[in-house]
């Protein structure tokens, strides 16, 4: 397994793949909301096995503080689920996200999968709330 930063048009579309099968197709997320316009301005991750498994993406977190970044549309396919891909995904978007020079971390994380997250090292803030049906909570990480 590879977990690979895209510089392509063909790897971004793998990520969109992996994105359209999990999220469209397996949760039933509308098109519209998962494509939400803001690829461009995001660093992409795919991870590979000689077929694309797994993607993430990361970009400046919208507000005035620039130290901040949010981590989006983490996903792995249905089959290759509990094998640390997921974790792998997240640190190599952590590691990029210190090369850039971010802090801190903010996602939104559905909630069934809050403990993988809060496993590594991300804390809860606020309340419960809804994004395209699913239930989600805030979550955030101090880079150190």
């Amino acid at each position: 397994m590879e977990i690979r930063r895209v510089d392509s048009d063909a790897e971004l579309e793998d990520a969109l793949s992996v994105r359209r099968t999990v999220f469209i197709n397996e949760q039933g997320v509308p098109e519209h909301r998962e494509l939400d316009g803001m690829d461009a301005e995001a660093t992409h991750f795919v991870a590979y096995d000689d077929e694309p498994i797994g993607t993430a993406r990361l970009r400046r977190y919208d507000g005035d503080d620039r130290s901040t970044a949010k981590i989006e549309r983490v996903a792995v396919i249905e089959a290759r689920r509990g094998e640390g891909i997921g974790r792998d995904l997240m640190c190599a978007v952590e590691r990029a996200a210190r090369e850039i020079g971010y802090e801190k971390l903010v996602l939104h994380a559905q909630v069934p999968v809050v403990s993988f997250y809060t496993e590594l090292g991300y804390k809860t803030v606020g309340e419960e709330f809804e994004d395209a049906g699913i239930p989600h909570r805030e979550m955030t990480k101090v880079l150190r």
